[in-house]
């Protein structure tokens, strides 16, 4: 029996294709079709992380470690984790364990400005900001608007005080922000490949001129992304997909156009594989550094990541005339703020939230934020969240 008559659900194109490449490999990957998926969460720190926790969440629902992913935990299916009262509190986010490689591998520091370009539902949005644990800027922006509302709601309930949900193109971005980010992750749009098996309905829609229409979307978007990254910044671009035309030839293609950008090369984590320059026109030796995540080799779906530097020395922030956010003027919803926050908060909370906190209050309409230290101006930006959602300030 043939591997097609084996899998008859698969495009016949996507499966010649990865016949001609795999050659010896491809057996193996597609048995890997016949396997059970792996499920996944990742612990979020910001509410969870330490030993007793963990303890718990593991006599819960069989934790294992993912190798690649620092609060990365396979999970038992039968557990069903999505519908303990953990998850709604957000304690963790149900997520693909190939997908966490990607914001592990753009290792967010704390106090950074970061933007997360193609942001939605929001697993590596909320990776990102419990790494930054409350401190620095998150830009999570998402160009669809059901999507990016979607995105919204997860930042909320992961807790994450810092970010700020957009809804915007990249050229609207990319013309506000030059030179701004520290890290960008663009987790580009793709033809979807590595999700067949999570997902056997995106086979249906996959198509090789869909593929094709997908690798000049994420040039677009990388181009955008470049734009936006300070000299010395990492960019880390990824995919859900196995075609070379939306992986290491997207690179290739973006590295030969940018000069100033080179791949970094990073620690190998287990689990991870190194990329196939000889899958593209160029042969780029450098593209050996950048990663796959194979089905048949590891426990998750197949992923690829891409870690870009930006040659040169970051911009002097102190020479750049930056203009802020308006914040609430008006002392007499500053005083109802305190009373609401003494009578309502922790001490904890108060600390977080109090007097030193009253010059990042915002009001958009009735509801009150509070911005991130180093949010910029949003003026003219289509922005759903501002910033960590305080309450609405209703009338007397």
């Amino acid at each position: 029996m043939t591997t097609e008559e084996q899998y008859p659900e698969l495009p016949e194109p996507f499966l010649s294709r990865m016949e001609r490449l795999l050659g010896e490999e491809y057996q193996a990957f597609f048995r890997s079709y016949s396997d059970e998926r792996t499920q996944g969460l990742r612990l979020n720190p910001l509410k969870s992380g330490g030993e007793t926790d963990i303890e718990k969440l593991t006599a819960l629902f069989g934790l294992r470690k993912v190798h690649w992913a620092k609060e990365g935990y396979y999970y038992q299916e039968e557990t069903r984790p999505g519908k303990h009262v953990f998850h709604d509190a957000g304690v963790f986010y149900i997520q693909e364990p190939s997908a966490m490689a990607a914001a592990e591998l753009l290792d967010p520091k704390p106090g950074e400005r970061i933007l997360d370009l193609c942001a939605a539902p929001g697993g590596k949005t909320t990776h990102i900001g419990g790494r930054l644990g409350g401190r620095g800027l998150l830009v999570a922006n998402e160009i669809h608007p059901a999507r990016a509302r979607i995105l919204s709601q997860n930042v909320e309930r992961m807790g994450i005080p810092n970010a700020v949900v957009v809804n915007e193109d990249g050229d609207t971005l990319s013309g506000r922000f030059p030179c701004f980010f520290d890290r960008i992750l663009v987790d580009a749009p793709c033809s979807g490949e590595g999700m067949f098996r999570k997902e056997p309905a995106s086979r249906s829609q996959w198509s090789p001129e869909n593929s094709q229409m997908c690798a000049l979307r994420q040039r677009e978007l990388l181009d955008r992304a470049a734009v936006m990254l300070k000299p010395g910044g990492r960019l880390v671009y990824s995919t859900c997909t196995f075609s070379p035309g939306e992986n290491e030839e997207t690179v290739e293609f973006f590295l030969d156009y940018n000069p100033d950008f080179s791949v970094e090369c990073t620690e190998i984590r287990p689990g991870l594989s190194p990329g196939r320059p000889q899958w593209t026109s160029g042969h780029r030796k450098d593209l050996e550094h950048t990663f796959r995540i194979w089905p048949h080799l590891t426990e998750g779906e197949g992923h690829y990541i891409a870690v870009l530097k930006k040659n040169g020395e970051a911009p002097d922030e102190s020479l750049r005339n930056q203009k802020g956010p308006a914040c609430v003027k008006d002392r007499h919803v500053k005083d109802l703020w305190m009373d609401f926050a003494r009578e309502t908060l922790t001490d904890q909370g108060l600390s977080l939230l109090g007097p030193a906190a009253l010059n990042r209050l915002v009001l958009f309409g009735e509801q009150l934020y509070l911005l991130p230290e180093q949010a910029p101006d949003l003026s003219g930006l289509r922005v759903l969240r501002p910033g960590l959602h305080l309450g609405t300030m209703k009338k007397n």
